[in-house]
């Protein structure tokens, strides 16, 4: 099993940080190279013009093999929401059918579909939460109602933001593709720690972004685009997402031709000296660790946590539902008066999320940083 890799990160041992779900801790190797691109650009006459070009195909090589994309396929990109305005300028959902969201769903996977709604003539149609904690059968259920007008777009996240819940994509999308619906997956919190492969799954879209689990800066995402998508207009125009035209005397960008694949797609201002090494850095590190490795390990931080707590007087999903690196934690008649405060008091560090606690540990943590929140829980909440 991987033992934990809090050597690799500047966390103090007093510190209990499990709240890997909100934003990560950068490793010292991150922080050095962020270091490194700051004075890189302090001094930019020094900077090797084939740097930028380095610098951003490495960045698309890592987040292709976390979904096991080609990176051909892959554009980079500053979020989720802009991943998401990216996919909606890329495609029409059909007037009178539905578009599927989740009840509480991050808004960067919602926003967008609402607004386009009343002009689309199209509706929103939002999965409600199940009691039961099983999302996917809530939404496949959705798919399925019967007298419901037809889907013609999910755009979910394949685990929950607020409470962990998995969605089994497979499954959601076999169903979406009996009635001819796209897919658009925030696989925010799934990439590097859960298993996702784009080539058997085949969603339109999948966007995610560096500063949770994969252990990176802000401003860092990835848009995956089937190349069935590939050949609309991008949200952004760019010199680098034209076709270069060379002749004798000059080169110029002929303003009707895109270059192919994903690039085309990818934002302004790419070349960012700073930040692209650092969330290759990231990837990298997940991606030599293996997202089975990661998982088994932080399954077992998180399986730790719901023996201790199951008995405390909360209600915790079963593991069947819930992600394996994420545990919310709910409370029958209401969270305790500022728990979240007098928590990070202590050094303990975790994130109050619609009206639950979310528990989110990563490699850094240990089994001390458990038991550590568990005691610090228990007295606090009981209190």
């Amino acid at each position: 099993m991987l033992p934990s890799q809090r050597a690799l990160f500047d966390i103090p041992r007093e510190i209990c940080y499990l709240n890997a779900a909100s934003w990560s801790p950068l490793p010292i190797a991150t922080q050095d190279a962020g270091r490194a691109g700051v004075a890189r650009k302090g001094q930019p006459w020094l900077i090797d013009p084939a740097l930028p070009a380095a610098q951003y195909e490495r960045a698309r090589r890592a987040a292709a093999r976390l979904i096991n994309a080609d990176a051909d396929d892959v554009a980079l990109i500053s979020s989720v929401s802009y991943g998401v305005a990216a996919a909606a300028k890329l495609v029409t959902v059909p007037a009178r059918s539905r578009v599927l969201v989740l009840e509480n769903d991050h808004s960067s996977a919602v926003l967008e579909w609402t607004t386009r709604a009343p002009s689309g003539r199209f509706t929103v149609d939002v999965v409600p939460r199940p009691d039961d904690g099983d999302w996917t059968a809530a939404v496949l259920a959705a798919i399925e109602r019967p007298g419901a007008p037809p889907v013609g777009l999910a755009s979910i996240s394949s685990v929950h933001w607020s409470d962990g819940g998995v969605v089994d994509m497979d499954r959601v999308g076999a169903a979406l593709c009996r009635q001819g619906a796209m897919l658009l997956v925030d696989a925010t919190h799934a990439v590097g720690v859960m298993t996702i492969d784009v080539r058997s799954l085949d969603p339109d879209f999948l966007v995610f972004p560096t500063y949770k689990w994969l252990l990176g800066p802000y401003a860092r995402a990835f848009l995956y685009v089937a190349k069935r998508r590939q050949d609309g207009v991008p949200l952004e125009q760019t010199s680098y997402g034209r076709r270069a035209i060379t002749s004798e005397r000059e080169s110029y960008y002929r303003d009707t031709e895109f270059v192919a694949g994903a690039r085309r797609f990818d934002m302004g201002e790419r070349d960012h000296f700073i930040s692209l090494e650092m969330a290759s850095i990231g990837m990298e590190m997940m991606a030599q660790w293996g997202c089975d490795v990661v998982q088994e390990r932080l399954r077992v931080l998180t399986a730790r946590l719901a023996d201790e707590l199951r008995n405390g007087g909360v209600t915790i999903p079963d593991a069947a539902v819930r992600a394996p690196h994420i545990l919310s934690v709910q409370f029958p008649t209401g969270m305790p008066e500022r728990l979240i405060e007098r928590l990070a008091a202590e050094r303990v560090y975790v994130a109050p999320r619609v009206g639950r606690v979310r528990i989110s540990p990563h490699v850094y943590n240990d089994e001390e940083d458990i038991d550590r929140f568990v005691a610090t829980f228990r007295r606090l909440a009981c209190s």
